[in-house]
Formats: C-alpha cells, structure tokens, sequence
C-alpha cells in the first residue's frame, strides 16, 4: 500500500523557519519525482517545489531562495526546509509522488503551516 506520511508543520512567527518532513513508502519513493504542494482555503492546490531523481529541484518563484526540498533515499523521505517565513506561506502543506510521468498519483494528507505576522 502507497503511503505519503507528512510532519513538522506548525505556528510560527514571520522570519522564522520550519522543516516538513514526507515519509514514503519505498515502492514509490527511490524511482519518483517528489514534490510539495500547497493550498490556501478556497484557492487551488499550487506545486512549490519537486526534486526528480535525475537532476536538481525546482522551486517556484514565490519560494525560490527560501524553501529548500531534499530527500534521503536511505531513510524515503523528502524535506522541504523553509526559511524567511512569511504571513502568505501560510496553508496546508501536501507532499506529493508522481506515479506516471507527470501525474501526480499519490498524496499525503497535508500539514498546517501558519505563519503570524
């Protein structure tokens, strides 16, 4: 069974910083891209960042030279390290696995980030 298992989110004040941690099962972790996504009430689901097997991560712009995304393939777990925090990071944060090439198949089930000005 696909598991995607999130933690590290929380409250914390702007400036500050905050890791969230997805634990992955190993079927889907060594050979799949990885990625972070967030969501604001009542707005879209929005990909942060993902770091694929072959080459290096990427962010988007909003979180670019802030979050960083890692992953530890001993341990199947991807990181996204978020520095500078800022009122408007605040959502609830999901890690994501693609399963098919640029589908993203499988999904944890989010962690808050709130982050008070």
């Amino acid at each position: 069974q696909v598991q995607l298992v999130e933690s590290g989110g929380g409250l914390v004040q702007a400036g500050e910083s905050l890791r969230l941690s997805c634990a992955a099962s190993g079927s889907i972790f060594r050979s799949n891209t990885m990625g972070w996504y967030r969501q604001i009430p009542g707005k879209e689901r929005v990909l942060i960042a993902f770091i694929t097997i072959t080459s290096g991560p990427n962010y988007a712009d909003s979180v670019k030279d802030r979050f960083t995304i890692s992953r530890d393939n001993a341990k199947n777990t991807v990181y996204l390290q978020m520095n500078s925090l800022k009122p408007e990071d605040t959502a609830v944060y999901y890690c994501a696995a693609e399963g098919s090439p640029g589908e993203w198949d499988y999904w944890g089930q989010g962690t808050q980030v709130t982050v008070s000005s």
